[in-house]
């Protein structure tokens, strides 16, 4: 018997279904973690009144939630990266849910801010690991339009959530009941979860840098707290300040040390060099500022400056999240269907500064109606910029570093997020203190002891509730104004990201692909007895077995050529056996069984019993029949029931021992074998049965420019349809083969250390081989150093400008301190060096491939 241990990973990429069944439980937990947090939105000024709170209390109910969850997605990026991470969600979830519970207990403002910091925690493992398995299974190209999904679920629990919270705090059950909301849907959430999420299990040994994740969550933390209290507490220009902001700065400096020194960062720094993620920060960072802030303050702009119920509250915030809706669903299908991203991210980018710009215009008077529509503006453009951000940087890294970057751009946006609401709760607490003040002191009264609490107006005297509203009305208005510009930060920081075309693969095959070119074995456990048993089963059938993880499929019944329900790597799907699923090979010079162990063609039939027969012919696609070829009925429960071989006019007959449902085996000299389900009743069963010949494609590759193999050479064959159907690795002979492959067109690609990769078109005939020999052409590189004309000195920051025969700029770089330059991974051929610093100086240049090319110049005035 035989195991083949890359069954861990599917073979194939995943089908809508499978992806959508995939994603149900993930996006089930998703959306109790935005019910859980949006429900209470609408009623946070009536809770932080009832503890007693102020309003930097109300900052903190909301900032100690998202400081939490900013802390700790970059720990679970890195924890997904290390461990199981359908494991990690479902404990997340389960924090999340625990901390929501706790809150709902809580007897002052204090502990409600503790209990959020444990939602938060909960939080940021969801926010993060749902980006990162979305990109496991979905490639780039196919992810906008899941990402829609993502969008669309956030979007209705940030509807349902204020709503529902509104309904609850005005009823009997009161606030703490929105703290419950979520947990029944949480429960169901797990159950889901564990059914259907099922994702390769990496094991490897684990390092995580505690030290990097406490001085990183210190330093951000103590900043927060220094921007929320500094101008309150105490002045921006006092002792307290200066401690508390060199003592921030100190603990990030420090976390950067150790992220330079840990073995598995938990950000590690080299992210920082791609550009893409640079910027994707920058704009994640400006993002998570307007739309944390929006969500914030809009609440306490409707219950206290307009005087609304949580209900009414719960109501305006329908039109942002209608436009966060609208646009990730629509643009995500939109940029699957055409791969391009960014100018809907510019789009969005516009839309958000505009949409911050007018809701800085608001005031305690402002219409519903205008509201409604700048919301809808900024919902809009939220909707084209949040998950498209995290989509730009997924599309430019390996699969390796997937967590840490995926959860690298939420860390940043609910940094935004955190740091701005604060910053603005700052504002507005001056500000409304200010105002306040100015006021009682028009009407003749003192300013009341606790005079920065929370208030609630329907309890205040018309005058002062005037004053009470206008303060809020445009004091909330003008944090508005103030993160207008931090809007067209983010909306200059997406025009300066490079759009870089969708990639086709999700991460498990981008993984297996890898895996494969070293030359490893991909990761996977070891079977379980339902495994064991459904791969003794099949190889009754002399077949070999690999051992796959449950997937469900709308059709599993016999197959035999290439297509979604064909063939993969010499693979043919059976149904789920055992709680396995069977993919059953023939083996590579498999013997067929011998005379004496086949059983003769004829009826087999109890003695006047029913016939349970399954019978039929067995034949070719032309219809020519198929003689001597070897049939073994199994059932569900792995064994063996019944082995026949067709006749010369490919006729077989089996008996089943009972009714049920069974597998039918089939295979034959030069054939591809077949697999079936059959169910057997008590009368006769006809299943006739195609074989399709068996090709496949060998050839050598070589050096264009030696002759000699290239050794390890990964051949890639894909389909009509750009799917790949296999992958090998060359030998030390420079050969590379394919067995078992259908005959039709395929692309072959082939790609080896030192050389430029080819793609060709090649096509495998019904049966025999079919030979294709492969030339690479060896990469050149080249490096120089920059002088002076009289060759003494190095001249570093020095301009170096590679263009091709037709002038395009091919590479561009600097030198460094020592003058040294260096491009690599170049097509040898004919180039010039542009080099400026001084006078620019403009040379050709003939790089021989296979070499690493010296190419000194010279910069100097012409008087020198």
């Amino acid at each position: 018997m035989t195991t083949q241990t890359e069954a861990a990973i599917p073979a194939e990429p995943m089908t809508h279904r499978q992806v959508l069944e995939a994603l149900s439980g993930l996006l089930l937990g998703l959306f109790v973690t935005i019910l859980s947090s949006t429900v209470v939105s609408a009623a946070l000024p009536r809770i932080v009144s009832e503890l007693g709170g102020s309003q930097s209390a109300f900052t903190w109910v909301v900032t100690a939630s998202l400081l939490a969850m900013t802390v700790t997605t970059p720990l679970w990026g890195k924890l997904a990266d290390l461990f199981s991470r359908k494991l990690l969600v479902q404990i997340a979830l389960v924090v999340f849910v625990v901390g929501s519970a706790l809150a709902g207990l809580s007897q002052s403002a204090g502990m409600l801010i503790g209990f959020r910091v444990l939602q938060g925690i909960g939080a940021g493992g969801l926010t993060a690991l749902s980006q990162v398995i979305l990109a496991d299974i979905i490639s780039p190209r196919q992810r906008g339009r899941y990402m829609g999904f993502l969008g669309a679920v956030m979007a209705v629990g940030t509807v349902a959530g204020p709503l529902l919270g509104g309904v609850l705090t005005d009823s009997s059950l009161g606030w703490r009941s929105t703290f419950y909301v979520g947990v029944p849907f949480a429960v169901i959430a797990l159950a889901v979860l564990q059914k259907t999420l099922h994702l390769p299990r990496v094991r490897r040994k684990v390092s995580i840098d505690y030290l990097g994740a406490i001085l990183l969550s210190g330093g951000i933390a103590d900043l927060m707290i220094w921007v929320t209290l500094a101008g309150n507490q105490f002045e921006w220009a006092s002792r307290t300040s200066a401690i508390m902001a060199v003592l921030g700065v100190v603990l990030v400096v420090l976390a950067i040390i150790a992220e330079t020194r840990a073995k598995e960062p938990i950000l590690p720094l080299w992210l920082f060099r791609n550009h893409t993620f640079v910027f994707a920060i920058l704009a994640s960072v400006a993002v998570g500022v307007v739309m944390f802030g929006t969500s914030v303050f809009l609440s306490q702009y409707m219950q206290i400056a307009r005087g609304k119920s949580p209900t009414e509250t719960g109501l305006i915030s329908i039109p942002m999240a209608i436009g966060s809706l609208l646009s990730a669903t629509v643009i995500g299908q939109v940029i699957t269907r055409t791969g391009r991203w960014k100018r809907w991210m510019v789009l969005g980018g516009i839309l958000i500064v505009a949409g911050a710009g007018l809701m800085g215009t608001i005031d305690y008077q402002t219409s519903f109606i205008e509201i409604g529509a700048f919301m809808l503006i900024l919902g809009l453009g939220v909707g084209m910029c949040m998950q498209n951000l995290v989509l730009a940087v997924q599309n430019t890294i390996s699969v390796k570093e997937m967590g840490a970057a995926s959860s690298g751009v939420a860390f940043f946006r609910s940094m935004g997020g955190a740091v701005g609401v604060a910053a603005l709760g700052a504002v507005l607490d001056s500000q409304v203190l200010s105002s306040i003040s100015a006021g009682f002191a028009r009407l003749g009264l003192p300013l009341p002891a606790g005079g920065d609490a929370v208030p609630d107006v329907r309890k205040l005297p018309p005058p002062v509730r005037t004053v009470v509203e206008a303060a809020y009305g445009d004091g909330i208005a003008d944090i508005f104004l103030v993160a207008t510009p931090i809007a067209v930060l983010a909306l200059i920081a997406i025009l300066f990201i490079k759009e870089i075309p969708l990639g086709t693969k999700s991460g498990i095959e981008q993984q297996l692909e890898s895996e494969r070119a070293n030359g490893t074995p991909p990761t996977a456990t070891p079977p379980t007895a339902a495994e064991e048993l459904a791969t003794e089963a099949a190889d009754l059938a002399g077949l070999d077995i690999k051992v796959e993880e449950p997937v469900r499929r709308d059709t599993l019944v016999g197959v035999g050529g290439p297509g979604p329900q064909g063939q993969v790597n010499g693979v043919h799907r059976l149904d789920r056996v055992g709680g396995a699923t069977l993919a059953a090979q023939a083996p590579a010079g498999a013997a067929m069984m011998s005379a004496a162990e086949q059983p003769s063609f004829g009826r087999q039939t109890a003695a006047g019993g029913p016939e349970r027969i399954v019978r039929g012919f067995v034949h070719r696609p032309d219809g020519l029949p198929v003689a001597r070829a070897a049939l073994t009925l199994i059932n569900l429960g792995g064994h063996q029931v019944g082995r026949a071989s067709s006749d010369d006019q490919g006729r077989y007959q089996l008996l089943a021992d009972a009714p049920g449902t069974y597998v039918l085996i089939t295979s034959a000299p030069a054939c591809q074998p077949q697999a079936a389900t059959v169910v057997v009743d008590d009368a006769p069963v006809t299943v006739d049965v195609v074989l399709t010949g068996v090709s496949g494609l060998v050839g050598e590759v070589r050096s264009a420019d030696t002759g000699l193999p290239v050794a390890g050479a990964v051949a890639v064959l894909a389909d009509s349809r750009g799917e790949v159907v296999a992958s090998r690795t060359g030998g030390a002979d420079g050969t590379y083969r394919f067995e078992d492959v259908g005959a039709a067109t395929y692309t072959l690609a082939v790609r080896a250390q030192g050389y430029q990769p080819v793609a060709l078109p090649v096509t495998v005939a019904g049966l025999g081989e079919t030979r294709q020999d492969v030339e690479l052409i060896a990469k050149a590189s080249v490096r120089g150093t920059a002088r002076t004309r009289d060759g003494r000195q190095p001249i570093p920051d020095a301009r170096v400008t590679l263009l091709d025969p037709e002038g395009n700029i091919v590479r561009t770089t600097y030198t460094g301190t020592d003058g040294g330059y260096a491009f690599d991974d170049l097509v040898a051929g004919e180039y010039t060096v542009v080099t400026s610093g001084y006078p620019a100086v403009a040379s050709s240049l003939n790089l021989a491939g296979g070499e690493v090319n010296a190419y000194d110049v010279e910069l100097g005035h012409a008087d020198a």
